[in-house]
């Protein structure tokens, strides 16, 4: 190696001046000032070594291991500050999974409420459907029995009527006096009773 170089590789002259890069850890602060302990001290004639005082290093050093853990215990406290946050949200992802499941599951239940009871109402439309066919089917029925009584009555009397008639015309023709109502020992003739049938 030439004497241009240092131990640390770097050319002395060429290696530029530390901009500081703003306040950082403390940490970080003591490991520059080593670094510029280092960078400033005088090399040995004829060598690349560096003559450094060996107590101000140890010093310097000793406060960077003194300082050094709370650094890390920050890191620490970060990393499982991270963790925790990471453990929340995978806790309310899975809720919020595993409510969007309940929801979803309740929506497909009540779709199948509603598939059912739509089924159930047809049914119950086309039982209606089919209970009214078979009361209007009775009632004209029941309505054409009656009329059909109704009717048998109608003939019965008209027959009487012109029966009555006929009577009221022999008579005056042959001067007799007509008789007053229908004659109930006349096997043939109807009585009106509508019940009868």
């Amino acid at each position: 190696m030439s004497d241009e170089y240092d131990d640390d590789g770097l050319d002395d002259e060429a290696e530029p001046e530390m901009t500081p890069r703003g306040p950082g850890t403390e940490v970080e602060a003591v490991l520059r000032r080593l670094h510029e302990m280092i960078n400033a001290a005088r090399p040995m004639p004829l060598s690349t070594s560096v003559m450094v005082n060996r107590d101000d290093l140890l010093d310097v050093l000793d406060e960077a291991i003194d300082r050094l853990p709370d650094e890390l215990r920050a890191a620490r406290w970060l990393l499982k500050a991270r963790d925790e946050y990471l453990a929340k949200m995978h806790r309310e992802g899975d809720e919020i999974l595993e409510i969007a499941r309940a929801q979803a599951e309740r929506m497909v239940q009540r779709t199948e409420v509603v598939k059912v009871s739509e089924a159930r109402a047809r049914q119950i439309m086309e039982s209606a459907s089919d209970e009214a066919s078979r009361l209007k089917n009775e009632c004209e029925d029941y309505c054409d029995q009656k009329l059909g009584s109704f009717e048998i009555v109608l003939q019965r009397t008209m027959k009487m009527v012109a029966a009555g008639r006929t009577k009221l015309q022999g008579s005056l023709a042959t001067g007799e006096a007509p008789a007053i109502g229908p004659r109930h020992d006349d096997p043939n003739v109807a009585v009106f009773d509508q019940d009868s049938g």
